[in-house]
Formats: structure tokens, C-alpha cells, sequence
């Protein structure tokens, strides 16, 4: 079996797509996954599965979600070696003195370089990007309410189905949880 750390977008932000992690950890169960945990109540579910494919979970995940709570909501897997990696290389740590607004935006495909410039020149002055594999680390100094960089921003600009940002704090705790 295999730890994985699902990541919902934008449930429980600003009183839309209200999810309760009870109903999460019920159906992730139901799916046939076992030690079922949530994080926060932003999107984090933790399980395991005897299933390879994280595409494949993600998608089993977003229609579930559909069928038994009537939501349309964009999920993404990852597991303890993607978030191992991801904090292993943190090429903004140099700079990123508050892990609050130190993030890891989680994409649904692969970062292109050359339209995460396209991304970049939404970035206000003292933000800054830098790319991974299937996400990209991003350091706002000022915080997250007031930036231009958002999830659709991402979606749009990179051609991707799902983008979907986790603070640092958040992204080593489910690190820890899948270890």
C-alpha cells in the first residue's frame, strides 16, 4: 500500500463548496482506501491505497465528490516522494522567511517554462516564482489576499485542468503525515 495526500481545490474557502472532513474521511472510505486522515479544513485528505496511478485517484476522487455531494471540484494526488522532493529542493528557502506565505502550487500536469513567464509577469514586485516538476514554489511576501498570482492564473496560463497552492506549513505537515 501506498500514502497519498489528496488535494482538493478550493473547498471550504470563503464559505463555498463547504465539505466536511467527517464526509471527506466517509467517502475516501468508501472508495476502498484505508487510514483515511484530513488536514486543516481546506482540501488535505491522507490514505492509502494499493493503486499506482495518481491520475487515476484524482479522478476517482473528483467523481465521488460529484456523485455523493453534488460538487465539481478539481483534485490532484501526490505522494511522500513527491512532497519529499518538493521540500528537498525548496529553491525559495533562501528568501522565504515565513513559511505562512512561502507556497507550493500543485499542477495537474507538467511546468513549462515558458509559460511560467507568462505567470511571472503577473508577479508584483518582491514575488517570485520558481519552477518544479509537477508544481511550482512561490514566495509573496505581502501574503496571498492581494496577489495576481492565483490558481487561475496557473490553469490559464499553463494549460493545465487543476492548480491548487498549499502553504509550506501545510505541505510539510502532509509530508510527515505520509511518512
Amino acid at each position: 500500500m501506498t500514502r497519498y495526500a489528496g488535494l482538493l481545490r478550493g473547498i471550504n474557502v470563503g464559505g463555498n463548496k463547504k465539505i466536511a472532513m467527517a464526509d471527506l474521511r466517509k467517502l475516501v472510505e468508501g472508495l476502498g482506501h484505508s487510514d483515511v486522515k484530513t488536514l486543516l479544513q481546506s482540501g488535505n485528505v491522507v490514505f492509502s491505497s494499493d493503486s499506482p496511478d495518481q491520475a487515476a485517484l484524482a479522478a476517482e476522487l473528483e467523481r465521488a465528490i460529484e456523485a455523493e455531494l453534488g460538487m465539481s471540484v478539481g483534485c490532484l494526488v501526490r505522494d511522500g516522494a513527491d512532497l519529499a522532493r518538493i521540500i528537498a529542493a525548496d529553491p525559495l528557502g533562501e528568501v522565504a522567511d515565513n513559511p505562512s506565505r512561502q507556497f507550493v502550487v500543485f499542477l495537474s500536469g507538467a511546468v513549462d517554462q515558458a509559460k511560467l513567464a507568462e505567470v511571472e509577469a503577473l508577479a508584483k514586485p518582491g514575488e517570485r516564482l520558481a519552477a518544479g516538476e509537477r508544481e511550482v514554489h512561490m514566495w509573496l511576501p505581502d501574503g496571498a489576499a492581494e496577489t495576481k498570482l492565483t490558481h487561475l492564473a496557473f490553469q490559464k496560463r499553463l494549460g493545465v485542468t487543476v492548480a491548487t497552492a498549499r502553504n509550506w506549513n501545510t505541505v510539510t505537515k502532509l509530508a510527515t503525515l505520509l511518512a
